[in-house]
């Protein structure tokens, strides 16, 4: 149990970065929530879920089941609930004839170089019989937060990026941008579910194009392993956007 409450963490990360858009966190369950849904009733993509609960408090908190076929089955696959269909590296690649009528997204150069970019992210181990996302605000007593996601435009991304390196020296390691499906962004790196991604890192996307029909243009998501967010959170009012808040945000003439 932390000291700070996830609902803390979650209201100094939007003051830090002035958000429009609900603070998420991310959870394993070995039961379904009272109240929450299956997030294939919010919508059948786990990360666009995700975005229309932070976009709007009328829905609800939800639950990634591996059984739940009306979920996406590719991001089931990068739960760790599911194997993924042994087609898929044609399919996100150049393509195959016996795999949606030979349709490609071209998001890698090769079936291979897919198949060697999923083995560096190791085991991806679900934490539990279920991943729970819920926003920030309605988290009374912590059931285990894994991460928090956040949505920002260019400034306040760039602001709650300077936040994250505050009390680190590494330079080039504790905000990142990977490759992978928006559902990784959001949960699967964040949330630690993936044995080889790096720990107490920020991960900045998504770079999957195939979100952007529904991602608004000017936003980006930052997915955050709790440790990291409630450092970003207990280091804010010694920071720069605190200190030198007309540096943050400053003044523009409209």
């Amino acid at each position: 149990m932390t000291l700070i409450s996830i609902k803390e963490i979650g209201e100094k990360l939007s003051v830090a970065g002035r958000l429009k858009y609900r603070p998420l966190c991310v959870y394993g369950a070995g039961e379904a929530p009272e109240g929450a849904v299956k997030s294939s009733t919010v919508d059948r993509c786990i990360a666009r879920a995700m975005f229309m609960m932070a976009s709007a408090e009328g829905v609800p908190s939800f639950y990634v089941a591996g059984d739940d076929e009306a979920c996406c089955s590719g991001g089931r696959s990068w739960m760790g609930f599911i194997e993924p269909h042994p087609l898929l590296k044609y399919f996100v690649t150049v393509g195959h004839k016996d795999f949606r009528g030979g349709a490609a997204e071209h998001l890698k150069a090769s079936p291979e170089l897919f198949e060697k970019s999923r083995q560096a992210l190791g085991r991806i181990t679900p934490p539990g019989k279920y991943i729970v996302v819920a926003p920030c605000s309605d988290i009374r007593d912590d059931p285990g937060i894994l991460s928090i996601l956040v949505f920002g435009a260019g400034e306040q991304v760039r602001n709650l990026a300077g936040l994250a390196q505050f009390n680190e020296y590494e330079q080039f390691s504790v905000v990142v941008t990977p490759g992978g499906p928006s559902c990784a962004t959001f949960i699967t790196y964040p949330a630690g579910l993936a044995e080889k991604a790096p720990k107490n890192t920020v991960f900045l996307g998504p770079t999957d194009p195939t979100g952007n029909v529904w991602f608004p243009p000017d936003l980006m998501a930052m997915g955050i392993p709790i440790k990291k967010a409630k450092q970003m959170a207990e280091s804010l009012d010694e920071s720069f956007i605190v200190k030198r808040a007309k540096v943050a945000y400053p003044e523009r003439k409209k």
